[in-house]
């Protein structure tokens, strides 16, 4: 049973939405277009970089793949980084590395600059992916929590649309010119985004770790619809903090790996299973994958125009964004778990579909139409479905089940495990697919998807409405954990 404080905070967030917690959300989720503009706009840009550098395919997956790779190092560092100094100033620090690698790749005179410049880069993206989550589920009211954090996808979603746009538009440049200013152009957001951060405040609950309680109290007063509301989420986050080592001036994250990784009690290892889980499957997917090489599949479809190419992806793009707002809008009515089920079913369906149109296509001397048509069609689907569940889902879960305590640095692991699949496969995409072909991989992702659906049937509770300080209770206890995964899949009788 929730207690009078808790319940009267719950209602205080159903109502309307803070317009200063909105900010601070959209603020710090602005890091993720980093990513999003990376992965739209290096799709295009790989094409004219292999015609003016003269690139191999193994050279192609190793420019790709390296972000993602480098970006691991910035995940796993992030969480320490951001206990010592805080989340504000570790966002300032992912926009200005991601800054320093844009300007580099940008200004690249021949491959080998060009992957340095992708390894800073994608420090700085490993930092913001972490980031931004964490510090917006920290900031915002429970009810709204769903919404707020699901944010982050949103907008690498706008950065691969904005992407796809800026190779539209600059196709028609020399090749020695173009892919330079795509790859340059991702200075701005970068600059955008450290501009940003002078109107946000720090996580209350970081202050809180640091003893900062009327600093927190300010912050929450802000973020909250009424003072009784910021009261009753302050009293909250301390009597956690409270049991926890981490009420002190002196707490800057010691001691969490070993807890994390070395003796994790029964609720840290389940909390560190679901973390792990989702965010292997969401790169295990593939999608960042089809994404970064979908202009060299429809290639291999017989689209060879540049300009239909871009086309293609702006409509992909086009249609992500318009599915992971719908998502972010029913987060917080649906749940996690009907959101998450629903897409992940969608994609291994749309997977099976493309897989089959891709291999009539192999076996076709003429390539029709309308073949080409549903391989476009099932790219979007597949896409659409990602942005409903797996897309935000993946940040909102791994960033609101771990204890105060272990929040940054979990969720850091968690993610560390996502950049490294997503590196992986990036990496080994066209290789695997010149040996199989780009439909016998298609129906590889299907089936790692449909593993992925008994996954999160069976291990990923639901966390609607539930505060960030309630979630090891979700986690506690092996009966309790069972009857309400039970709980979830019965009708209740009254």
């Amino acid at each position: 049973m929730e207690s009078p404080e808790i319940q009267s905070h719950h209602q205080a967030s159903v109502g309307h939405l803070n317009k200063y917690a909105l900010l601070c959300a959209l603020l710090a989720s602005m890091t993720s277009v980093l990513l999003g503009y990376d992965i739209g706009v290096m799709s295009g840009a790989v094409l004219f970089i292999r015609e003016n550098l003269k690139i191999t395919s193994i050279q192609v997956e190793i420019l790709v793949g390296t972000l993602n790779v480098c970006s691991l190092i910035g995940s796993l560092a992030s969480g320490k980084t951001s206990d010592y100094i805080g989340r504000r100033y570790t966002i300032v620090l992912a926009a200005s590395t991601f800054l320093i690698g844009a300007i580099a790749m940008g200004l690249a005179p021949s491959f080998p600059y060009l992957v340095a410049g992708r390894v800073v880069a994608g420090i700085g993206v490993g930092y913001s992916l972490m980031i931004s989550p964490v510090y917006t589920a920290e900031i915002s009211p429970t009810m709204k929590r769903g919404l707020l954090t699901s944010l982050p996808e949103f907008f690498i979603v706008m950065g691969i649309l904005i992407g796809y746009i800026t190779n539209y538009a600059l196709s028609g440049l020399p090749n020695n010119l173009n892919w330079r200013i795509m790859l340059g152009l991702a200075a701005v957001p970068a600059i955008a985004v450290g501009f940003g951060v002078i109107a946000m405040p720090e996580s209350p609950r970081w202050l809180v770790t640091q003893g900062k309680l009327e600093e927190a109290k300010r912050v929450l007063i802000k973020v909250s619809n009424t003072t009784q509301e910021a009261e009753s989420r302050l009293a909250e986050i301390t009597k956690a903090a409270n049991s926890e080592p981490t009420n002190s001036k002196n707490w800057h994250g010691q001691g969490v790996w070993k807890e994390l990784l070395w003796k994790p009690s029964k609720p840290v290892k389940r909390m560190l299973i679901a973390a792990i889980g989702i965010n292997f499957f969401m790169q295990a997917s593939g999608n960042d994958a089809v994404i970064y090489y979908c202009p060299e599949v429809f290639k291999s479809a017989g689209i060879h125009s540049k300009k239909q190419l871009f086309g293609v992806n702006v409509i992909m793009g086009m249609a992500k964004t318009s599915f992971v707002l719908v998502s972010a809008v029913y987060l917080d009515k649906f749940g996690r778990r009907p959101l998450l089920l629903l897409g992940t079913i969608g994609m291994a369906l749309s997977l099976v579909v493309l897989g089959l149109g891709s291999k009539f296509l192999e076996h076709s001397d003429n390539k029709p139409l309308w073949t080409i048509v549903v391989c476009i069609v099932a790219v979007c689907a597949f896409v659409s479905f990602f942005s409903i569940g797996l897309g935000p889902i993946t940040w909102v879960y791994s960033s609101e089940i771990f204890p105060l305590r272990l929040r940054a640095q979990g969720t850091a692991l968690a993610i560390s495990v996502n950049r490294l699949v997503s590196g992986v496969l990036s990496m080994t995409f066209l290789s695997i697919s010149e040996k199989i072909s780009f439909g016998g991989m298609f129906f590889v992702l299907a089936g790692i998807m449909v593993v992925g659906v008994v996954f999160f049937y069976l291990l990923l509770p639901e966390t609607k409405g539930k505060t960030l300080e309630e979630m090891v209770e979700l986690f506690e206890d092996k009966t309790d954990y069972t009857s309400q995964m039970e709980m979830r899949v019965r009708p209740q009788t009254t």
